[in-house]
């Protein structure tokens, strides 16, 4: 039986990264699986990104989020959410920006995944990031992101089963190879899971008296690849 430190978990990123992969079997076979993925998956961006949007702009409680200008947005902007399309110039230039800086590119190509790699810390800002906390500089002149997370968790669910149901339906590939990359897409989906929660949680692990997680040093998150960011 392995000893877990509790106050590891909070403390600690890539212990608490240690403990997710052990616990999910996530293991170099399946960093490899998602790099042997890349070819297959980095052509589906900009397909996935439409699929994005249309269902984010489906719902006023999402598409409420995209009527503020964004930051680095020029163009014309809408005055109210009914008004927003996929057509609409401030969404087209969200959707080109993310193109070249999505995350699910970085996904399938960082040849890192053990406990310490920077990608773990990468998404755990990400996740602090949208919970709306101070922080990060190259946000200190934009406005405050705080997206509840009953739409990361929805949104993070969606984008998983656009990405089976892709890899499921691809002709070049066979069963064996198909499994592979999607339970490592699976379990990597759960830790950026874990990595968003966690920050959302009041008082993670307020029973045995630990403290709030701490904003991570390292990458900043300011091409994320999140939709909801501005």
């Amino acid at each position: 039986m392995q000893s877990i430190s509790a106050t590891s978990l909070v403390e600690s990123l890539p212990e608490r990264i240690a403990y997710l992969s052990s616990f999910l079997s996530f293991t170099e076979e399946d960093t490899q699986a998602l790099l042997a993925s890349a070819p297959l998956v980095a052509p589906l961006i900009p397909t996935i990104l439409d699929a994005v949007y249309t269902k984010l702009l489906n719902y006023d409680i999402t598409a409420k989020a995209f009527v503020p200008k964004n930051t680095d947005y020029t163009g014309e902007t809408v005055k109210s959410v009914q008004e927003l399309t996929l057509e609409s110039p401030q969404i087209a230039f969200r959707k080109d920006f993310l193109k070249a800086l999505n995350y699910l590119v970085r996904l399938v190509t960082t040849k890192d995944l053990s406990p310490t790699s920077s990608f773990w810390t990468y998404l755990n800002n990400v996740g602090i990031m949208h919970t709306g906390r101070p922080g990060f500089k190259h946000r200190e002149k934009r406005p405050d992101l705080k997206v509840d997370y009953i739409h990361m968790s929805a949104l993070l669910g969606y984008v998983e089963d656009i990405v089976v149901a892709a890899v499921l339906g691809m002709d070049e590939i066979d069963l064996a190879t198909k499994t592979k990359v999607i339970r490592a897409f699976n379990k990597m989906l759960w830790i950026q899971n874990d990595l968003m929660s966690r920050h959302y949680i009041s008082g993670e692990g307020v029973e045995d008296g630990l403290p709030t997680p701490p904003t991570q040093e390292g990458e900043k998150v300011e091409g994320d690849g999140c939709p909801f960011k501005g």
